[in-house]
């Protein structure tokens, strides 16, 4: 493929998910986010894969500069692995969530692509439905359909899928320009 077609296409489609993303949903998230930060509660951020490394970003992001204090639980990858090891993959965000006491003040910002479901990332879903008991709040940004986070989030931003081939990097790309948003908005 010619370069030049290529970063055109590119760009193209990120000018049009810039224009056809929900404004209203990005605001909510903001909103949400102010919330917890008044009442001193804790942002949980999970994500797997390149959304685990943008979970990681985004808690400097919403500690240095929004002023929240939050934690991505990928980022002890000492216990990340004792506990799929242990436990298996499908719990290790549930447990990490339940040994800080998750609670009603707390809340989960989960970063996918997918937004989770039982045959792809159910440590996303099992999380999901714990933060639920705890009657913690829970936002997202994901893309495709949005999977389990979509269906279960207070708020859930949805990255718009402009090309089949480009969904992962756009996702991920926009999870950065959303929390960057929010976390430098609030």
């Amino acid at each position: 493929m010619d370069r030049k077609v290529y970063i055109d296409a590119y760009l193209n489609e990120t000018s049009r998910i810039a224009e056809s993303i929900n404004k209203d949903d990005i605001a909510a998230l903001m909103s949400m986010l102010e919330e917890v930060k008044s009442i001193g509660g804790r942002l949980f951020i999970l994500g797997v894969g390149g959304s685990a490394a943008n979970a990681s970003h985004a808690v400097n992001d919403f500690r240095k500069i929004a002023g929240i204090e939050a934690y991505a639980p990928s980022d002890n990858v000492s216990e990340l692995t004792a506990r799929t090891n242990d436990e298996g993959w499908d719990t290790v965000f549930f447990e990490w969530l339940k040994t800080s006491r998750l609670n009603s003040k707390d809340m989960l910002l989960i970063l996918s692509v997918g937004g989770g479901a039982e045959h792809a990332s159910p440590n996303i879903a099992r999380a999901i439905d714990y933060a639920k008991q705890c009657g913690a709040r829970i936002g997202g940004i994901v893309s495709r359909d949005g999977g389990y986070t979509k269906k279960h989030a207070d708020v859930c931003v949805m990255v718009p899928v402009v090309s089949e081939s480009r969904i992962t990097p756009h996702a991920e790309g926009w999870q950065g320009v959303i929390w960057h948003l929010v976390a430098n908005g609030i």
